[in-house]
């Protein structure tokens, strides 16, 4: 196996550029002092974003995704994360192995 110098150099940049954005996101949000519908909009960013990220996937998949999604969002209302996250690769196991 070979790699290709440009590829990990593009690798590399991609995943500097990542963690420059979650870094300066850590260091600067502490510093915001925000109200009202600013504090609303940004405590309502992680959502959106992993809605943005899930959402395609639980779609484009077969049914047992789909409903293992579901199965994971109605846990996620209610329980930590920690406990949704074991449901959420539990259920997927699952309905996978049901499925065929």
């Amino acid at each position: 196996m070979s790699l290709d110098p440009v590829t990990l150099v593009a690798i590399l940049g991609m995943a500097l550029a990542t963690y420059g954005c979650r870094l300066a996101g850590l260091l600067l949000g502490g510093r915001l002092a925000l109200s009202g519908r600013a504090k609303a909009a940004m405590d309502a960013i992680p959502p959106a974003v992993l809605t943005a990220v899930i959402a395609p996937t639980l779609l484009a998949t077969g049914w047992p995704e789909t409903l293992a999604g579901a199965v994971t969002i109605l846990a996620a209302m209610r329980l930590p994360l920690l406990a949704v996250i074991g449901i959420g690769v539990v259920s997927v196991v699952v309905l996978r192995a049901l499925a065929g």
